[in-house]
């Protein structure tokens, strides 16, 4: 068996949300004064590689206490939308071309913008994405789905019309969401579906969590 990794690194000063606290990672001990090594991490939660339950958006909706782990793991397909570029919407029409034939229904949908490759703190990776709009989450919805991942923090960026909107919708549907993966050259040539994971750490009545997504190649 082999891993695919498809995350993203985490450190001090990694380009994040700029909603969100700045990451930082200190040094709390080293080895020549202690005889250990200790960092300690300041993040938001929806930060690197994480995915988002409903009660992210939903104040009724499941936690990460409530999702069973084998939901975080299906068969997943890629929307090669590596042709995007800044403030694309994602909309019904470019998934259903993209995705056209896939049977879709209980798996998972990662969308490959191109956007991970640009990970940096400028203006058009913190504001510029494309992004899936109302009608491209209701088409998602339509087919299914278990999940949906993006390679950008945010699904919808942080348009305040619409990414409330878009996350209100998937995530109502029960559909998870996983942001900011790394799309890898060879996970392009992967037969499709092919296994995926995304297991989040175990934070307790959280809203969601760092994960480490992988594809799987058997």
């Amino acid at each position: 068996m082999k891993l695919i990794d498809l995350s993203q690194p985490l450190f001090d000063g990694a380009p994040n949300c700029p909603a969100h606290p700045p990451v930082k990672s200190e040094i709390i001990a080293d080895h020549p004064k202690t005889g250990w090594r200790v960092e300690l991490l300041t993040l938001a939660s929806h930060t690197g590689s994480h995915v988002d339950t409903p009660y992210h958006k939903l104040a009724d909706g499941p936690n990460l206490d409530q999702i069973p782990l084998e939901r975080w793991t299906g068969l997943a397909f890629i929307a090669d939308l590596r042709d995007s570029k800044p403030d694309r919407p994602l909309d019904a029409t470019i998934l259903a071309e993209r995705l056209r034939g896939r049977a879709l229904a209980d798996c998972i949908v990662l969308l490959a913008t191109g956007w991970g490759r640009k990970r940096a703190k400028t203006d058009e990776w913190l504001h510029h994405p494309p992004y899936v709009s109302a009608d491209g989450a209701k088409w998602l919805v339509d087919q299914k789905i278990r999940g949906v991942g993006i390679d950008h923090y945010s699904i919808a960026g942080l348009r305040d019309d619409i990414n409330p909107v878009t996350h209100t919708i998937l995530l109502g549907a029960n559909i998870w969401i996983v942001e900011e993966l790394s799309f890898p050259d060879e996970v392009f040539a992967l037969p499709q579906p092919f296994e995926f994971m995304c297991l989040p750490i175990n934070l307790r009545g959280h809203t969601g969590a760092f994960c480490r997504p992988v594809a799987i190649v058997r």
